[in-house]
């Protein structure tokens, strides 16, 4: 779950009936708290929308990857993808999976927003909704490889760091972990988001 790179047992439902996948077009709003949600996609239009904003910022605005962020965990569905909203519109994501059933080892990566939206606090929202979903899944751990300058962004959610800086993807990251919430706790908190709740 890097910035360079960077469900729950059933579908919960939107806050509202505008949380829909349409183009992001529409500016971020300067008055008042946002309107955040994060959620497991669920339906082919957020799905396109969550690969849509991965490659808008790790394609076109980092050059991380030449053509396509995507890879075997995404072809093979092993992948459960998030979306964020912000006002409505879809505005990040993050996707995650299971390293290690028998462990319980989760990963999580491809956290992303898009560069207007990133004033709006969506990071931390979609950062927690895939521990809560990973959690709510039954897992116990997860890892992810964290740019060093989002390090200290990460600590504050909970992560802690594990061996020393490594480059990843071409670029330094650094491999936290973080443990994971009990099942029910997990489905719950993931509703919250999926409802707007805590951020």
């Amino acid at each position: 779950m890097t910035a360079a790179e960077a469900s729950t047992a059933g579908p919960a439902r939107p806050r509202t009936s505008r949380l829909t996948a349409r183009p992001r077009t529409a500016p971020p709003s300067p008055d008042g708290p946002p309107d955040l949600a994060c959620r497991p996609t669920q339906s082919p239009e957020e799905l396109a929308a969550h690969f849509s904003v991965r490659h808008d910022v790790f394609v076109l605005e980092q050059a991380v990857f030449a053509r396509s962020d995507r890879d075997e965990h995404d072809e093979e569905g092993r992948a459960i993808h998030l979306v964020g909203y912000c006002d409505g519109v879809v505005a990040g994501g993050v996707r995650l999976y299971e390293l290690d059933p028998s462990t319980g080892l989760w990963q999580g990566d491809r956290l992303a927003v898009l560069p207007s939206f990133r004033i709006r606090g969506l990071g931390a929202p979609l950062v927690r909704c895939a521990v809560a979903v990973a959690g709510a899944h039954g897992g116990r751990d997860m890892l992810a490889h964290i740019q060093v300058a989002n390090v200290a962004f990460f600590t504050r959610l909970g992560w802690e760091p594990v061996g020393e800086p490594e480059t990843y993807v071409g670029l330094p990251h650094q491999q936290m972990r973080i443990p994971l919430p009990a099942p029910d706790v997990g489905r719950s908190l993931a509703q919250a988001f999926a409802a707007g709740g805590p951020a």
